[in-house]
């Protein structure tokens, strides 16, 4: 970089073109929506058949084009704007050197170097030929050393102040040849193959390009604000709704993990952000599962030991099993925990269910997983449900369905539009015998699950109250407890299906209103003697509370299902109590008949 490119630097006109491509983004990204949401949706919810099935095929295909071309914008977009800053801040820095120059008597010469004039320092005879220096970028502290004995020795008082303009300007121009130099290749990177189908490689490489872009535009996002360090809902929401577009364009393209886990953030940002990790991840775990050889074919030999045939993995099944079982494992587990979260994205329109909302995803570990039906920001009922015991990123299919079952059952009840919400946000315990007997796993999650219920209330975009329900299976309802002992479980009604104990006495102390906990206890389900005769009964001092124990205080809804998962089966009067209570017509709700029922009491 020379001083008259520098100079001629017009940092607005990168920013102009940064605004141009984010425009390219939200056009893609109102196309993507208009797809998903309306056309593919209007088919599904219509049309059947062979032709319809195909236009839904193409209709797909072309959402990813749009979300992939949406993605790399907002990265080209924030990438134009980083690079602006940074060779922006170097011409500034020039200016400033350029201007002082001037001030003191100095010529700048085309190559950088500084024409000082004649001068005598005081007490000195005569005049001391002026002269030209050229600068040094980054000097060592020898060098600098060096300089100042040079100043001080020399004749004329000018020429320390010609130097040091010098080296001000070399390091301009040095910060500006450098800032080329990192984001030359970073920008050339920004860019698609030829073909029109967007494949698990082009969204792998989109996360590289996103740690590219996102390495050298550290110093841009570091001048940005920041997310608050409290993580308060009300408070990510307030730092969101300050920025400028540009800004949440930046924090969107380089950091969507970051911004999709922020609680009271909308609901459209949020799903927005967590769309391109999901899509990233399912690339980046894709392709590593590619990669990997298949199990081998011959898992089980049998073999003699003490007279008896027993059946062992063989030797090139262990050895296989050594180098990349867990981790193929680990990746398989993931990515049906994606496909599912995607089918649930390819179900909207059908028999009527509305969008949904990706609030929260994280592959890593057991994984996690936020999936809404309808937007929460706009509903007028919302149920957050809490999966329990051996709930895993794999196994979210199971629990976003039983989640669209209750949006069909409560949007038929009674008004105002709903939203059921799938809070995969804990590490659950995943085995009944060796984990659930332990509270550690729900204390650890409640805290998440409050500030998240908090933040629906931050994220609110319309100027009604909510109804809120929250609603936990198994384990769930342990962790919702808790919720309620640690903090203020923010909710107006209570659901436990299948509970071993919810921490909390009485039903009193779940922070809703009185006669506003419902509990469901089917036939046949043992997870509640887990906790009545494994977990110290109904000793009210200890861990578990039954809520099924009528001291507990709980209404006990009736149920015509069986086992312990089967209380969101179809058509069920189990689901349909609680599609009542989350449309907030508990009036309808019917309760089991006591032990000795009262004549004329219900």
């Amino acid at each position: 970089m020379d001083l008259k490119t520098l100079k001629a630097f017009k940092q607005a006109e990168y920013e102009d073109a940064a605004d141009g491509y984010r425009a390219v983004g939200d056009m893609s990204s109102a196309a993507k929506d208009s797809i998903d949401g309306q056309i593919s949706a209007g088919i599904r919810a219509r049309l059947r058949g062979a032709a319809a099935d195909a236009a839904l095929a193409e209709l797909k295909n072309l959402s990813a084009n749009f979300h992939y071309a949406q993605t790399e914008c907002g990265l080209v977009s924030t990438a134009l704007n980083g690079f602006a800053f940074d060779i922006g801040a170097a011409k500034r820095r020039l200016e400033a050197a350029l201007s002082d120059a001037q001030a003191a008597g100095c010529t700048v010469n085309p190559d950088g170097s500084v024409a000082y004039p004649a001068g005598a320092k005081p007490g000195a005879e005569k005049n001391t030929e002026g002269g030209t220096v050229t600068g040094s970028a980054g000097g060592t502290d020898t060098s600098d050393a060096l300089e100042r004995q040079a100043v001080n020795i020399h004749p004329n008082p000018h020429y320390g102040k010609a130097l040091e303009f010098a080296n001000r300007i070399a390091d301009a121009l040095k910060e500006a040849t450098d800032a080329d130099a990192k984001w030359a290749p970073k920008l050339r990177a920004l860019k698609a193959d030829d073909d029109l189908k967007v494949s698990d490689k082009d969204w792998a490489d989109v996360q590289s390009d996103m740690g590219g872009v996102g390495d050298a535009g550290k110093s841009y996002l570091d001048s940005l604000p920041q997310p608050p360090e409290s993580g308060n809902p009300q408070s990510n929401a307030t730092w969101w709704k300050g920025l400028t577009p540009e800004e949440q364009e930046a924090w969107l393209s380089l950091r969507p993990a970051t911004v999709g886990a922020l609680d009271g953030l909308p609901s459209v940002v949020r799903d927005e952000a967590n769309r391109v990790v999901l899509a990233e991840k399912h690339g980046q775990y894709q392709m590593e599962l590619n990669s990997m050889p298949k199990p081998p074919a011959n898992e089980w030999t049998w073999i003699t030991a003490g007279g008896y045939p027993s059946k062992v993995h063989t030797d090139e099944w262990m050895a296989w099993h050594n180098k990349y079982g867990d981790r193929y494992e680990q990746l398989n587990k993931s990515l049906k925990g994606m496909n599912a979260i995607q089918d649930r994205f390819d179900r909207t329109g059908t028999r009527g269910l509305p969008e949904a909302y990706l609030l929260g995803f994280n592959p890593e570990g057991n994984g996690r997983a936020i999936v809404a039906n309808g937007n929460p920001d706009t509903a007028d009922h919302q149920a957050v449900y809490v999966p329990g015991t051996t709930s895993n990123l794999g196994s979210i299919g199971g629990d976003i369905g039983r989640m669209e079952n209750v949006w069909r059952s409560a949007n038929g009840a009674g008004n105002g539009s709903v939203s059921t919400i799938t809070w995969l946000g804990y590490d659950a315990p995943q085995n009944i015998v060796k984990d659930s007997p332990f509270t550690h796993y729900a204390d650890d999650g409640a805290p998440a699950y409050n500030r998240f219920m908090d933040g629906l209330d931050a994220s609110r975009s319309v100027d009604t109250d909510p109804h809120r329900t929250a609603i936990g299976h198994s384990y769930g309802t342990t962790l919702i407890g808790s919720a309620a002992r640690q903090g203020d479980l923010n909710a107006d009604d209570v659901i436990l299906a299948g509970s071993p104990g919810v921490q909390v006495p009485k039903a009193e102390d779940m922070d809703v209103p009185k006669g506003h906990v419902w509990n469901q206890e089917a036939e046949w389900d043992f997870v509640p003697d887990v906790g009545r005769f494994g977990h110290g009964g109904t000793d009210w001092d200890g861990p578990f509370t039954i809520p099924s124990d009528p001291r507990f205080g709980a209404n006990q809804m009736s149920t015509d299902t069986e086992g312990h998962s089967d209380y969101w089966k179809e058509d069920t009067r189990s689901l349909a109590n609680q599609g009542v209570v989350v449309a907030g017509v508990t009036d309808e709700v019917m309760l089991k008949e006591p032990p000795n029922p009262t004549p004329g009491v219900r």
